[in-house]
């Protein structure tokens, strides 16, 4: 495995990481899917998961927000072993856009405003939950489609509501599962605009991706995943030299140079 870091990453600072997972091991079914895998997220750190489909990505994820029960090695958040941890309020989770709220009965504002629910007591909503929500929609250009039905929206505003329903709770750290998946490239830019915005206020950010796209210029780190393994945890592929990590032709799909050999990304 290669472990080099970058001498300036964010997560070699002596902060302690808003997220670590240490052999972490998961299975769906019978089937391990994370073979004893370490990562860690420091404080104000964007950190991309990599890899093939099958590699693990999404069941890190969804392991790290506990839908995916582990069978090993331990996962803490803010220092807090998951297992103990209560204050979701500071991780704003934005799943693959086909497992959400697709078909859902309800506006724009309402689905963003489910976001806060972490933050309000007893259900009852305060002025500072009603602008958390006109602050979320602003931050990624939906405030005029507020009163909409979600059906309505295309994909890439559909994507878009779902990254303001996370940012409505004003998260510490930031989780995406696929944010760009089947989103046209001018929703692509918002939400990069929108990810830069959270960062400059310190948000942390773990998210996965099949290509760096326009979120290319914000990573620090990248994490390379293959059959539930950490196969390269340092510097984004731009950063490490055109032949480090085989595959990652997918991740560089601008690049004019010679394409690597293929086996990670797909």
């Amino acid at each position: 495995m290669d472990t080099s870091k970058d001498s300036g990453s964010k997560s070699d600072s002596g902060e302690s990481p808003v997220l670590e997972l240490r052999r972490v091991t998961a299975e769906l079914g019978a089937r391990p899917v994370l073979r004893g895998i370490d990562l860690r997220v420091g404080r104000r750190e964007v950190v991309a998961l990599l890899g093939a489909n099958g590699s693990g990505k999404s069941t890190a994820i969804r392991a790290i927000v506990g839908q995916v029960p582990l069978t090993g090695g331990e996962i803490e958040l803010f220092g807090t072993p998951r297992r103990r941890f209560r204050d979701w309020a500071r991780v704003g989770y934005v799943p693959q856009r086909t497992t959400a709220a697709s078909g859902v009965p309800a506006t724009v504002r309402e689905v963003v405003a489910s976001g806060r629910l972490s933050r309000t007591r007893f259900g009852l909503t305060r002025h500072t939950d009603r602008e958390a929500v006109h602050r979320a929609l602003a931050q990624v250009g939906m405030s005029d489609r507020a009163k909409d039905p979600v059906e309505a929206l295309s994909g890439g505003q559909h994507q878009r509501v779902l990254i303001a329903r996370a940012l409505a709770s004003e998260p510490e750290l930031l989780i995406m599962d696929e944010p760009m998946a089947g989103v046209d490239l001018a929703s692509q830019e918002i939400l990069a605009k929108t990810l830069r915005a959270q960062v400059g206020a310190g948000s942390s950010v773990l998210l996965v991706l099949h290509e760096l796209g326009p979120l290319e210029p914000l990573i620090d780190r990248a994490v390379v995943l293959r059959d539930g393994c950490v196969l390269h945890d340092g510097p984004p592929p731009q950063a490490v030299g055109q032949h480090a990590l085989p595959g990652h032709d997918h991740v560089h799909p601008h690049s004019h140079a010679e394409p690597l050999r293929s086996g990670l990304l797909s």
